[in-house]
């Protein structure tokens, strides 16, 4: 893969995100509190936000130049090794920033590539990993290269720059051919993997990053699966097969989804998102502790729209109940006053969602028994739908 960490343990950044004419300042605080949260995952400390009303972001440096000098300024004064943009930017303003601002300077989708660089463990993680890298390097090579051109016109202005930028642009490009080879040989024999599972219904856990769909597929499986409370634990598809009252069907976690998700890596991870296309049913989990948990639920349904997986039976599980109530409820609220909200947020819910939703807390196991009578059901009537002639096992 390519040898690039972006940041190490310990380092001190600085988020910087810009309001735009169709956000609220809000809003832009919400994406740098998600921002804030892929940098600790990534390994560091955030210090400071800033962020600025621009109509339209600059094409040389994305801020003001008033507003770079202050960044200037504090990254020098606070001993900042990092600073972090929410957006994403072309090479040459990296470079106009990081000519500015003597630090290190990464975007969104450099930060998130990162991240799943670092947690990728299969040879098909690492793969589509490292083939968003050079797809993401590559419009930006020419901004890289800008300090080695010369400046002006005629005879001696002609520097190493564009030799060099071409011969890297023409090993990027065969780099990125080679990768798509190797994914397309790995995605054949994932499908034939598939394949082999024979007639099995195919369950699909899906849902925002960091929502507990690791800790429920642990829960029903009952086999270890990796979580922690860190954005993108999992990148890899796990599959177990699993039996309820003697009807055994397939359950898979995969990848989180998040907003702002770089385009070149969801084309990557298409492959491991097949799971989510060829599913029967997707358990769409949900933070319902999170204060934007109604927004993640839209990035969600527009990713499956993406995948043309939308239109699949979907049951959704608002979990970390447990946490919504610690979250919103006061202490001088009676016991009574407390369930009138709750059943106020489950009648709403089952209104929207036409019952398909279930209410649990994973850590807590609350209602794990309702949510595994509802998951047979529905696997249930999904083999009686695929196999109306063949008596299961049931």
């Amino acid at each position: 893969m390519i040898e690039k960490k972006i940041i190490r343990q310990e380092e001190r950044a600085v988020l910087v995100g810009v309001v735009q004419k169709d956000q609220t300042p809000e809003q832009v605080e919400e994406y740098l509190d998600e921002l804030a949260f892929l940098a600790e995952t990534a390994g560091a400390v955030t210090i400071k936000r800033f962020t600025q009303k621009l109509e339209r972001p600059d094409s040389k440096t994305f801020v003001g130049k008033g507003k770079l000098e202050e960044i200037k300024n504090y990254v020098k004064s606070k001993g900042i090794t990092i600073v972090i943009f929410d957006d994403e930017l072309t090479g040459s303003q990296l470079l106009n920033i990081e000519d500015a601002i003597q630090t290190k300077t990464v975007d969104r989708s450099d930060l998130i590539l990162d991240i799943f660089a670092s947690r990728a463990r299969t040879a098909q993680a690492k793969v589509q990993v490292e083939l968003a890298q050079y797809q993401y390097i590559l419009p930006r090579l020419k901004g890289m290269w800008k300090h080695l051109e010369r400046q002006g016109a005629g005879i001696g202005s002609r520097g190493p720059g564009e030799t060099e930028i071409e011969t890297d642009r023409r090993i990027v490009k065969d780099k990125i051919s080679l990768l798509r080879k190797r994914l397309s040989e790995i995605d054949k024999q994932a499908f034939t993997q598939r394949k082999e599972r024979g007639e099995f219904i195919r369950v699909a856990l899906v849902g925002y990053t960091n929502v507990g769909k690791s800790t429920i597929m642990t829960l029903l499986s009952k086999s270890d699966v990796f979580a922690e409370n860190k954005l993108f634990a999992t990148l890899d598809t796990t599959t177990r097969k699993v039996v309820f009252e003697n009807t055994p069907f397939l359950l898979s976690d995969t990848v989180g989804f998040i907003r702002k998700l770089p385009h070149h890596l969801v084309e990557s991870f298409k492959s491991t998102l097949d799971e989510v296309r060829e599913a029967d049913i997707l358990l769409h989990v949900v933070d319902t502790s999170h204060a934007q948990y109604e927004d993640q639920i839209g990035v969600v349904n527009k990713t499956l729209q993406e995948l043309k997986a939308y239109e699949k039976p979907i049951l959704t599980i608002f979990n970390k109940m447990d946490l919504y109530e610690k979250k919103y409820f006061d202490e001088w609220l009676s016991y009574p006053v407390k369930q009138d909200i709750l059943r106020e947020l489950k009648e709403r819910w089952e209104r929207e969602l036409n019952g398909n939703c279930v209410f649990v807390s994973a850590t807590e196991r609350n209602n794990i028994d309702l949510l595994r009578d509802t998951i047979i059901n529905k696997v249930r009537e999904m083999y009686g739908i695929r196999y109306p002639y063949k008596t299961m096992l049931y």
